[in-house]
Parts: C-alpha cells; structure tokens; sequence
C-alpha cells in the first residue's frame, strides 16, 4: 500500500483541499469515443448525465471535445472550442460548486475552457504538442494533468515497444514533472497513459509498476475505465467491461493511485468506499 497526502489545488481564485483518491468522470462532447455510454447530445442531456454523475460521487467531471481512441483523427481547434465551450458554460452555470477539468492538448482551447469555468486541464500530450502548454496553464493558475502517450491517437496503437516500460514511462513523467514546474505550474498530476500506445501486457506491467511512479512525488491519475487490456484479457466487449474495470480500479488505488478517470461514477466511488472502509487507503 503507499500512502497519498491531501491535495491543496491552487485554482486561480482559491485554493481547494481535496481527500484522495479522486474519482474523475468522463464526459466526452464527441461523436466517437470508444465507450458509447460516455458520448454526449444535447446541452440537456448532458446536464442531466453530470447531475447523475456527481450525486453519484464524482469529484471531477472532465469534459473533452476530441477523441483519442486509437485510430481516431485529429479535429480543427474550431470544432474542439465549438463542442466543448457551449457545454462548460450551462454546466459551471448549472453546477457553480463542481470542479471541472477539459481535456485537450492545445493551449488555445486550454486557456478558453478556463475562461469560460474549467479549473484543471488534462492534457494527453503533456505539453509535447503545443509549446504554449505548459507556459499557458502556468499563467491560468490551475492544476495539470501530464500523460504519457507513444505516438499519437491515430498511430498509437501500431505496434507499441518498450525495452523497459516501466522506466521508460517514469523517466518521461519525471522530465514533463519538472518542465511543468519549471514553467511555473503549482500542481502537476502525472497519468501513466493506459492504452496510449501500450499493448495488455505493457498496460499490466504498468499497473505493477504504479508505486514507483507514485515516488516521482506527484498525485497519480489513472484511466482503466472498459479498456481494451480488460476486453483482451476477459474476451469481453466494451459493454461488459464494468466487472474488470473494477477490479483494475481497485488494484490501481492499492498500489498508489490518487484519482481515477472512469465512465461509471457510482462503482468507482463504491470501490473508494469499500478500500476507506477497510482502510486500505492510508494517508500520510
């Protein structure tokens, strides 16, 4: 077990205290993500889902406007302001007291999602794909997310290779950790990049690898929501995915993780209920 401290997030007016681990849930403003039960459509529909999604327990709603399945392709930055803007504005408007996070690699978006209410940015990119990033959260005064991903969403996939996953993931996460605080960004939370250019077996190895990545010193994201390790590994769909998910929930919180990133709220938040309860989650 590794113990996680209390967050004290800096989001530009306040500062925020938050108990992990987290539960981070996904509302994607996209015809094409992978899992269909996470795909947005009207402004009503999507209120509606959030209202579900934090009375179920959600700390953090994460709104993003591009797909990154594997194969997906790349969308205009005007496409990706005009699917996610509208919806940020109704939810901060709906829910003035949730915490939102927009998930997006460009700075542009990034910075306009803040304006209109977001109060961390998720980038999968961790600031390698736009130069603005990092200097561009820095100003905004919001905490960040910085993943590790081989490839892109569209090439990911196509025959990932590591000689040592583990370290070679630690050692990316460790170089974006210190840009990012060098730029002057507060509160860096460091994502592993489950499925982003990893096969089942690299995606396992990294679920072992957890508490070392954990020693980088930064709180751990983790995304294992109906991915394709656990259809792989079980010969299941991505609809029958929710067992294995939580299975993997749990293991990723035992072995370090502060947050979990997931489509079905009320389970996860049932796995943090059930690992408090046998206290499994000790904090420092």
């Amino acid at each position: 077990m590794v113990p996680r401290t209390t967050l004290h997030w800096r989001l530009i007016e306040r500062l925020t205290t938050m108990h992990p681990p987290l539960v981070m849930g996904v509302v994607n403003a996209t015809p094409d993500s992978f899992h269909p039960g996470s795909r947005t459509g009207s402004v009503d529909h999507v209120l509606g889902l959030v209202e579900s999604m934090l009375g179920a327990g959600a700390d953090i709603i994460d709104i993003g406007g591009q797909s990154s399945r594997p194969g997906s392709q790349e969308v205009s930055e005007m496409d990706e302001r005009a699917r996610v803007l509208p919806l940020l504005a109704a939810l901060v408007g709906q829910f003035p007291q949730a915490l939102f996070s927009i998930d997006t690699y460009r700075a542009g978006v990034a910075k306009a999602a803040v304006e209109h209410g977001a109060r961390l940015v998720n980038d999968i990119t961790a600031g390698t794909s736009d130069p603005r990033m990092l200097a561009t959260v820095a100003h905004l005064g919001v905490p960040y997310v910085a993943m590790h991903m081989q490839g892109t969403p569209a090439t990911m996939q196509h025959a990932p290779a590591y000689t040592e996953v583990v370290d070679e993931v630690t050692r990316f996460l460790s170089d974006r950790l210190n840009a990012a605080r060098a730029a002057g960004i507060a509160d860096v939370i460091l994502d592993p990049g489950f499925g982003f250019g990893k096969t089942t077996a690299h995606n396992f190895d990294l679920l072992r690898g957890l508490p070392r990545l954990a020693q980088l010193g930064a709180p751990i994201l983790v995304g294992l929501s109906r991915k394709r390790m656990i259809q792989e590994t079980l010969g299941v769909g991505t609809a029958d995915a929710m067992n294995g998910t939580t299975v993997l929930n749990t293991l990723a919180l035992v072995n370090g993780a502060s947050i979990i990133r997931v489509h079905d709220v009320r389970e996860a938040a049932q796995v943090v209920a059930l690992l408090r309860a046998a206290h499994m989650l000790p904090r420092m």
